[in-house]
């Protein structure tokens, strides 16, 4: 059930640097909290904007959730300025998450802001997951500590400033030297998206990805986020059939 509430922030913390700020912001809303599925997200009113920001949610606690978030426009900008201890308006859990297996060895690939929507995955895996993540520089890496606290986690950064040097895949080839993966979840730009579903296919895997889009409405009215089906024709709805989808399903 989407909920609409009024949620406290109870902590708020500047992370990183990538193409703008990046932000953590825990919100208190137990009652949202009890719902939301790995890979959903939240869609908050921003003060003097008509349309609300869709944001993937990063954690779950028992009294709330996390979400992580880069300033990327003036939306975002309004919600990095608002002071822990004020309150946000969240409506929440939205679109379709990822789908945990049971007993499954899983790759996490995340590259740059989507990197966050994987964590409550990767929680929920533990040891049974690996993590793949990218990012262009040290300065904009995010959640890395909460990932190895979770699950064995190699880093990649384009300038070689942290972990592996290279794209995410140099990363992902430490990883699966010598375990090899049973299902593979990534969540980031495109290539990163294209790359996923190229080596869940070379291996013999499912794969299912998250997909980054421009939203309006968040509920699946208004089809702004449309995107191609991959066989035959007509569209899917990012915000309302998404934004996980299985490999194979939707263009990219």
């Amino acid at each position: 059930m989407i909920l609409n509430k009024s949620c406290k922030i109870t902590e708020k913390k500047l992370i990183a640097h990538g193409i703008g700020d990046i932000y953590s912001v825990w919100l208190n809303c137990p009652e949202i909290a009890a719902q939301v599925r790995p890979g959903q997200f939240a869609e908050i009113r921003c003060e003097g904007f008509m349309l609300r920001r869709p944001i993937s949610i990063c954690e779950v606690s028992a009294e709330g959730i996390r979400l992580v978030f880069e300033v990327r426009g003036e939306g975002t900008d309004w919600l990095a300025g608002v002071e822990e201890g004020a309150s946000l308006e969240v409506m929440a859990p939205l679109g379709n998450g990822f789908e945990p297996i049971e007993g499954a060895t899983a790759l996490l690939i995340g590259g740059g802001i989507g990197v966050p929507p994987l964590l409550e995955l990767a929680k929920s895996y533990k040891e049974n997951a690996m993590a793949a993540l990218g990012f262009k520089r040290a300065e904009a890496a995010v959640l890395t500590e909460d990932y190895s606290a979770n699950c064995e986690t190699v880093v990649a950064t384009e300038d070689g400033s942290l972990g592996e040097q290279g794209y995410v895949s140099a990363a992902v080839e430490k990883l699966i030297t010598e375990r090899k993966p049973s299902i593979i979840y990534a969540c980031g730009p495109t290539p990163l998206l294209k790359y996923a579903v190229a080596l869940a296919e070379k291996l013999g895997v499912r794969c299912q990805i998250s997909l980054e889009q421009r939203m309006g409405c968040g509920v699946g009215a208004c089809l702004v986020c449309a995107c191609k089906v991959k066989t035959g024709e007509g569209y899917k709805r990012v915000c309302k059939d998404g934004p996980v989808f299985e490999a194979g399903e939707v263009e990219l």
